[in-house]
């Protein structure tokens, strides 16, 4: 199939993109690496009356450095991120996810903004920001605002993105020389979405300890109960039971096999950062 006829916009600057969603009156779809959209196109699940292209935006492809943080522009690809955060101190883990996303034609194209708006459960960014405590800056017609990673999806395909309104750049705090971090997700064969994945973060120096699961959860979701233990207790934090608690209730939904396959990505994660 092929999509239904669509008026194209190639945005210059921020404004002029949210100027032209405005336009539109809702009736456009953002357009950066065209990796999730394209297929939705030409499926006809999305039929929209514009497309509004951003992947020329300077600010947007833009990867800057404070002391504490790292900000990373929402069309910096896939592809970027996996060459260039092992050169940035404290980013390394982020290179190796950004290895493990499809396949480097996919990874060439597709962006961080648009894994992240297009809000896929099984996606890696989604969890991997959550867990890292990133922030993600929005723009809109009525300003700029901040949205912590881990609360900007309210389910599957759902974000905190209002109508006229674009992702504008990851916030990135840097990790400190003791953090321990460790991402693993299960696929059927290497380039699928995960079946099952988890994110664990534990470092003390900044005290700060989490734990999320994802797919087959319908978000990334947090086990605040284990990352307590984990802070408090360190390997003793490894019992069965305690990890079976922590995942009964976000995963109820999920058939046995998936929500075992959640168990062993979330206790391998636990076992690299904790070993």
């Amino acid at each position: 199939m092929k999509p239904v006829s669509f008026d194209y916009h190639r945005a210059r600057s921020v404004g002029e993109a949210l100027a032209a969603l405005e336009e539109a009156g809702g009736e456009a779809k953002l357009i950066a690496g065209g990796q999730s959209l394209g297929p939705m196109l030409n499926l006809r699940l999305v039929r929209p009356a514009r497309l509004v292209d951003i992947g020329a935006i300077e600010a947007l492809t833009r990867i800057d450095e404070t002391a504490t943080s790292v900000r990373v522009g929402a069309c910096v690809t896939h592809a970027r991120v996996e060459d260039e955060a092992c050169g940035i101190e404290g980013l390394l883990p982020l290179a190796r996810a950004a290895r493990g996303i499809g396949y480097r034609a996919v990874r060439n194209r597709g962006t961080l903004g648009g894994s992240l708006a297009h809000a896929d459960p099984a996606a890696d960014w989604p969890l991997v920001l959550a867990a890292w405590g990133a922030d993600l800056e929005i723009e809109g017609t009525a300003g700029t605002r901040r949205v912590a990673a881990d609360a900007f999806m309210s389910g599957a395909y759902v974000t905190a993105l209002g109508e006229n309104e674009l992702l504008a750049a990851i916030h990135l705090p840097r990790l400190s020389g003791q953090a321990r971090w460790a991402y693993r997700k299960f696929c059927r064969k290497p380039g699928e979405f995960a079946e099952a994945a988890a994110a664990v973060l534990f470092d003390p120096a900044r005290s700060v300890a989490r734990v999320f699961v994802g797919a087959p959860a319908d978000r990334p979701t947090s086990l605040p109960m284990l990352a307590g233990e984990i802070a408090r207790n360190g390997r003793a934090a490894l019992r069965d039971d305690l990890l079976a608690a922590s995942c009964e209730a976000v995963l109820a939904h999920a058939t046995p096999a998936r929500r075992q396959a959640c168990h062993t990505m979330l206790r391998r994660a636990l076992d690299e950062v904790l070993s």
